[in-house]
């Protein structure tokens, strides 16, 4: 290994797994030499070489996946008690196992983090699962985990050039063009890597927070001092009893009152807000809750506000009851 290493990948169209894999040694060696190229002796002397060259072999730098007899895969787990196969790597998850601890080591260097190596080691899961293996899904045609061009992957590919921006250049002014999409292809995927650790971090930092927050109205009721503070995972797996979550909006404005998934990333609450809210603000709120400082409640019943603490306590005691009283 050098300290200013040449990173190899293939020239010509490039695609998400490329992408984001040289992003990912670009950020671990920040000094280092970069070449897009089809020529077996450059691709041979580089130090790393992602997506071509037929070889997987991180121990020398090697990370690609076309060539025959590949089977490389995460491992299998367990699911309702069967066994399903992990999902099969592609350039980008070759390049995230054998670098993925570095690059959050270098990016929590940098944001000035200190992270011990369990969340290291959280934070590098986290992004493989909820990332990365979709980068490796959809390059290796394993699925559409994103029809039309909804997808990091398809928006990646949309940076390529096309024949209209080709017409009337030479080889040597394309491959030029090429490059410099090839360049913000890895500056936007970085940035949307980079954010998404940062709210990793957020959310192992808030855990103790939101686990140690004071709940109100016998439990049911979590209060949260900081808006923005990252409580869903904690309160979902942990919380089976808190029915809402009180916290300040971003603004300072008002309190918010929102419900509880019943599962990270549903849209179904343990208990939504009264049906005769919906859609209300102000006003007209206030004159169906008695709540005199409401604000709003969402069409969809699953966030609400008051100008004051005491009103959005007041607006979660009134959702409680009539709740408990239709269920009744």
């Amino acid at each position: 290994m050098t300290q200013t290493p040449t990173i190899a990948t293939h020239s010509g169209t490039f695609h998400a797994d490329d992408v984001f894999g040289v992003g990912i040694l670009m950020g671990v060696f920040p000094s280092h030499t970069l070449i897009r190229t089809r020529k077996q002796e450059l691709i041979e002397a580089a130090d790393y070489v992602v997506d071509v060259g037929g070889t997987w072999d991180a121990a020398t730098g090697r990370f690609d996946h076309h060539q025959r007899g590949f089977d490389g895969a995460r491992p299998a787990h367990e699911v309702d008690g069967a066994t399903v196969p992990g999902v099969g790597y592609a350039s980008a998850g070759l390049v995230w196992s054998a670098f993925g601890t570095a690059y959050v080591k270098a990016w929590a260097s940098v944001a000035g983090h200190s992270l011990d190596d369990a969340a290291v080691a959280e934070i590098v899961r986290s992004i493989d699962h909820s990332l990365v293996q979709y980068l490796d899904i959809v390059d290796t045609g394993q699925g559409d985990v994103s029809p039309g061009i909804f997808g990091l992957s398809s928006l990646i590919a949309q940076l390529n050039t096309h024949w209209l921006e080709e017409k009337g250049l030479d080889h040597t002014a394309k491959a030029a063009l090429l490059e410099t999409r090839f360049r913000e292809a890895i500056a936007i995927t970085r940035k949307f890597l980079d954010h998404a650790i940062s709210k990793k971090v957020a959310q192992l930092r808030a855990m103790d927070t939101v686990r140690n927050a004071p709940r109100l109205l016998g439990g049911r009721v979590l209060h949260l001092q900081e808006g923005g503070m990252p409580w869903t995972h904690v309160v979902v797996n942990e919380m089976p009893e808190v029915m809402f979550v009180i916290y300040p909006d971003s603004d300072g404005n008002q309190y918010q009152i929102k419900t509880v998934p019943v599962e990270s990333g549903s849209f179904t609450a343990r208990m939504d807000l009264p049906d005769a809210w919906a859609g209300l603000r102000d006003g007209e709120l206030a004159a169906v809750n008695g709540v005199a400082d409401s604000v709003f409640c969402h069409l969809n019943l699953f966030i609400g506000g008051a100008r004051s603490f005491e009103g959005a306590v007041k607006m979660a005691e009134l959702a409680l009851a009539a709740r408990t009283a239709v269920a009744a």
